[in-house]
């Protein structure tokens, strides 16, 4: 009797298990855009909204401008990418979005990914606004505060890209090899 109550459990589980696989694949290969409609500012204090990653690929990163390392590496290295591509690559929006934004106002933004790239655009704003955006595009931040009163923020450090119609169509990690992430963008602009 217990085997059968516990064959039955793991055959439940399995299911489960199953559906949730396929539930999350689904998600992320339909044509359906990922993540949730926000309403944010750009670097240049203009609003922007999900909008923005349609009709055509975007590579968006989630940081913040008082980053020691991750953050500026990937902001640097997208942009070269981007410019190896060169005319293959225009089509694609490239974004950094402040998961910092009490200290990342537009116009730190500004300076920030003026700085690094032309071809990449700051987002920014209400901190409710963007913690729900954060959360809607499963992306992982929080405060860690430092021994001297100040803080910095643990973040996911992969770099999202999303098709023609918002939907996920992969990430690129930090510190991936170069041609590889190449790769991934060429992927990106043809199928994407």
């Amino acid at each position: 009797m217990m085997r059968t109550i516990l064959v039955g459990i793991l055959v439940l589980m399995a299911a489960g298990v199953g559906w949730l696989t396929f539930d999350w694949y689904r998600a992320r290969s339909s044509a359906e855009a990922f993540g949730a409609p926000f309403t944010l500012v750009d670097q240049k204090g203009a609003e922007i909204t999900e909008k923005a990653f349609r009709g055509q690929p975007s590579a968006v990163f989630f940081g913040f401008t008082h980053c020691p390392e991750v953050c500026p590496t990937t902001l640097v290295e997208l942009d070269s990418w981007l410019k190896k591509l060169g005319d293959e690559g225009k089509d694609i929006r490239a974004y950094f979005v402040s998961v910092d934004p009490e200290r990342d106002t537009a116009e730190a933004m500004d300076r920030y990914v003026g700085n690094v790239s032309d071809r990449i655009t700051g987002i920014t704003g209400d901190p409710q606004k963007v913690a729900e955006m954060t959360k809607a595009f499963k992306i992982f931040s929080r405060k860690v505060p430092l021994e001297d009163g100040d803080y910095t923020m643990d973040h996911t450090a992969s770099i999202l890209l999303l098709d023609r119609n918002g939907g996920f169509f992969g990430t690129i990690s930090y510190g991936e090899d170069p041609d590889a992430a190449i790769a991934k963008l060429k992927r990106l602009v043809a199928e994407g």
